[in-house]
This record gives structure tokens, C-alpha cells and sequence, in this order.
């Protein structure tokens, strides 16, 4: 597994994040190849790096609905 260093990153929360506090995704952008993602709820937990194709791919289906509630 390959490890990044974030120490520097500047985190984003989601536009689809709940705004009260609960389901809080941050990205962190302009890293080659991945796209760093966690929870804003634990600033200092782990963090999950996902390969931008397959980030644009999950991100265009949330757009598109296919993730919509029941």
C-alpha cells in the first residue's frame, strides 16, 4: 500500500454533505493520480485515497441519483 503525505492538505467538505453536523465528507484536492477522502468528524483519523478515475466515476453517480434514499 502506498502512502501519501498529507501533512500539508487542505481539506474541503462535500457539497453533499448533511450541513448539521452528521455525514460530513472532506476531499482534498490537486493530488496526482488519487483524491484523499475522510471523515470531518475525525480530523486525525484515517484517511481513504481513491483513484481520481474511479472518484469521477463514483461522483458522476451520485449526480445522477444512483445512490438516492429509498
Amino acid at each position: 500500500m502506498r502512502e501519501y503525505d498529507l501533512s500539508a492538505a487542505r481539506w474541503r467538505k462535500s457539497s453533499y454533505s448533511d450541513q448539521n453536523g452528521g455525514s460530513c465528507l472532506e476531499v482534498s484536492d490537486n493530488h496526482p493520480g488519487v483524491v484523499p477522502v475522510r471523515d470531518s468528524k475525525v480530523p486525525h483519523g484515517p484517511v481513504l485515497t481513491v483513484p481520481a478515475t474511479r472518484w469521477t466515476t463514483f461522483v458522476d453517480a451520485v449526480k445522477d441519483g444512483k445512490f438516492a434514499a429509498a
